[in-house]
């Protein structure tokens, strides 16, 4: 009887052993490694461009204005108040003179004529004189040399002369009238020149004379 108390006994606590064991065991009742997070599709992305700015307006379009008799300076003045901002010069008599002083010129020609309609971002080019000349019925073009051939230079201002050859040319110029500098060549008109128009350039010495433009050739 006290076999059968200890056998019952022992059965007892072998079935309690096997059952903590398997509840213990138990995957339903062990807490799993929690996952790791998935990582933030936010933290893989490249980051957002910002806004594209406004493409830039075009320039308006306006009528030009007439400048042709007005002072330099005030055709310029006249000319930005219009909104057209890119403005230059150049010398209608052909002599290649600076405008330095603009109040001390007065507008010739225009180079878009007046009343078109253009575009306020284009060059306005103003052809000019001094105020006490008159303008030439057309502005004078500007000498160059065409077929490697010495241009006709009589008559045109030193300075003019000197631009249409090329950069590398020896030039001497000398007075026709008088033993003076030749300093502001823009101030002095051609008499002769040698070699002659039409003759090949090929790199020979240019000699000119000149007399200043209120003078008259020898």
């Amino acid at each position: 009887m006290g076999d059968d108390l200890n056998t019952r006994a022992l059965t007892a606590a072998l079935a309690c052993l096997a059952a903590v064991t398997l509840v213990g065991c138990d995957p339903a009742t062990t807490d799993p490694k929690p996952p790791a997070p998935a990582a933030s599709e936010s933290s893989t992305d490249a980051p957002a461009a910002p806004p594209s700015e406004k493409a830039d307006k075009p320039p308006a379009s306006k009528v030009v204005p007439n400048f042709v008799g007005m002072g330099l300076q005030s055709a310029q003045d006249k000319a930005q108040a219009e909104g057209f901002p890119l403005l230059t010069s150049h010398d209608s008599a052909g002599r290649d003179r600076l405008q330095a002083l603009d109040r001390n010129w007065k507008v010739c020609s225009q180079s878009v004529k007046a009343g078109k309609t253009v575009s306020t971002d284009i060059e306005l080019d103003f052809g000019a004189v001094k105020l006490e000349e008159t303008c030439p019925a057309d502005d004078a073009e500007a000498p160059e040399v065409a077929d490697g051939k010495m241009p006709n230079l009589v008559g045109k201002s030193v300075k003019a002369a000197r631009g249409a050859l090329d950069s590398g040319t020896s030039i001497t110029t000398t007075d026709a009238a008088q033993d003076r500098m030749v300093l502001l060549e823009s101030n002095w008109q051609v008499c002769t020149q040698s070699p002659a128009p039409g003759a090949a350039l090929n790199g020979q010495p240019v000699e000119f004379t000149a007399v200043k433009y209120e003078e008259s050739c020898p």
